[in-house]
């Protein structure tokens, strides 16, 4: 773990969607640290500083997948191969990534698939992973060729039925359920999806963990303003992957979250 930031070359721009971006930079793991699946870092482009998650691990280097939604990654979308960036981490409570030899599903809706990516891909080859990536339409789907490289069993599915099964992720894990049973999962995206994917594997009596977001500042747990209620742990530190029993105790998941002056929205 670094807290001050590292300046890296971006060497590749790989174009996901028309809003995603992925980012590749090297990432000395002696020197610097091997991150977990479902950690984050924190990303500088000289002016300010935002989480990403890591969406791909691989020998000395890392990737960040981001989506153009504001002033912060329209800037980081702007950027070239060749360009730097500051990057300081990795933080947080990851997936947990010591499974061997077990049937495994995943779930990632719409850029959530960048953790999602991670932990599929380092766990491909000692399990039975399948996948549901979701997203609105084709054209945003993530992922879906490199994770079948690996022997993923991945099914794409999108609210407009463009590809794959019609309808959201929700409802495409309970149509892999009438055929299939899964020993743990890993979930991430748009609250009110993993809610809905958390009651299913709850009746399922499918363990697994869920990767939250929220505002962060400082990463350090220092600050507190990204901690939930009512047990007020960190997203920075205690998450942002949390298991079932722990999901169940936070009074705001898929309820509300507050912005950065710290009101409920």
């Amino acid at each position: 773990m670094i807290n001050q930031p590292k300046i890296v070359e971006i060497t590749e721009i790989i174009e996901e969607t028309p809003t995603i971006k992925t980012f590749k930079f090297d990432w000395d793991f002696e020197t610097l640290g091997k991150p977990n699946p479902g950690e984050f870092v924190m990303v500088w482009n000289f002016n300010n500083e935002k989480p990403m998650s890591i969406s791909q691990i691989n020998d000395n280097e890392l990737a960040i997948s981001v989506k153009n939604i504001g002033e912060f990654t329209s800037q980081l979308h702007e950027l070239n191969v060749g360009d730097r960036i500051g990057v300081r981490g990795s933080y947080g409570h990851g997936f947990d990534n010591s499974f061997t030899g077990k049937k495994i599903i995943a779930v990632g809706g719409g850029v959530g698939m960048a953790p999602i990516n991670a932990i599929a891909s380092d766990l491909a080859g000692n399990n039975d992973v399948s996948v549901i990536s979701a997203a609105q339409t084709k054209d945003e789907l993530l992922f879906i060729d490199s994770l079948e490289k690996l022997g993923v069993d991945v099914n794409p599915c999108t609210d407009d039925g463009s590809f794959g099964f019609k309808g959201f992720a929700t409802n495409c894990l309970e149509s892999l359920l009438e055929g299939a049973s899964y020993d743990y999962a890993f979930v991430c995206g748009p609250e009110i999806m993993m809610k809905g994917i958390f009651d299913i594997l709850e009746v399922a009596n499918i363990p697994g963990q869920y990767s939250l977001e929220r505002y962060m500042k400082c990463a350090l747990g220092v600050c507190g303003q990204c901690c939930v209620d009512s047990e007020g742990w960190r997203i920075c530190v205690e998450g942002p992957v949390f298991e079932n029993e722990k999901i169940e105790q936070i009074t705001e998941f898929a309820q509300y979250r507050r912005d950065a002056a710290g009101v409920k929205y």
